[in-house]
């Protein structure tokens, strides 16, 4: 969701011209806070304060944690920076303690979710990408200040398909060496699908991760589009 933001923001601010997309590696159009600025996957309290003093405006892209689970669970396989994720079993009990990179999946919604009244906060969904990526450019766009023509929204829409993206050096981290992304485990755009989670939980493994997803998220008023079944 975040490399898909990424392409996304940068085909809006560019009105669709795709040259940047096409010739500078996103890491360098959008660096990551972790390192510089732009992208992050950090907790709001390191940087919700900050943010309100600064008036900055932030995009919050939220996926079905089930999902996000088994691509964290890839990712793990082939970052040589990143721990080893052991079996899936392991890792998914680790995802639900929150004993992960970034921590509890459900502070971290709840966390940055909760700011929306504080921040000029823009929330959109993974599932609301890959169901309408036209209304949804569209939407961002407007929210930005940066309305764009239909033949503009079509050229971002093609440009940040899944299947484009994909094959794009720029964007599928094939230009990180090996010492850093091991890629003999596999593509780091691997299928970009809602519901990738049903081809790996088992029914008891559905059952622990439903009981805790609903103790975590009871007393939430926050409304996902995603299908937890």
């Amino acid at each position: 969701g975040t490399t898909w933001m990424q392409e996304i923001l940068t085909l809006i601010l560019s009105k669709g011209d795709p040259e940047s997309a096409t010739t500078i590696p996103n890491w360098a159009r959008a660096p990551w806070l972790e390192q510089r600025y732009c992208s992050t996957h950090l907790p709001c309290q390191v940087l919700a304060p900050a943010l309100r003093q600064a008036k900055t405006k932030v995009i919050y892209v939220a996926r079905n944690p089930k999902d996000v689970v088994v691509s964290f669970y890839h990712f793990h396989k082939m970052a040589k920076f990143l721990p080893d994720p052991g079996s899936f079993e392991d890792f998914l009990l680790h995802f639900l303690d929150g004993t992960v990179q970034y921590g509890s999946w459900f502070q971290h919604i709840k966390g940055w979710l909760g700011q929306q009244l504080d921040l000029d906060l823009f929330y959109i969904t993974y599932e609301e990408l890959h169901k309408d990526l036209s209304r949804s450019v569209e939407r961002i766009a407007d929210w930005l200040g940066f309305p764009l023509q239909p033949e503009e929204i079509r050229v971002i829409e093609q440009h940040c398909s899944f299947s484009s993206m994909r094959e794009n050096a720029m964007v599928n981290y094939t230009l990180i060496p090996c010492e850093i992304m091991d890629h003999s485990q596999g593509r780091f755009m691997r299928k970009g699908m809602v519901g990738d989670w049903k081809d790996h939980f088992s029914p008891l493994q559905n059952m622990l991760f439903q009981k805790i997803y609903r103790e975590e998220m009871q007393d939430s008023s926050l409304r996902f589009h995603w299908a937890m079944d």
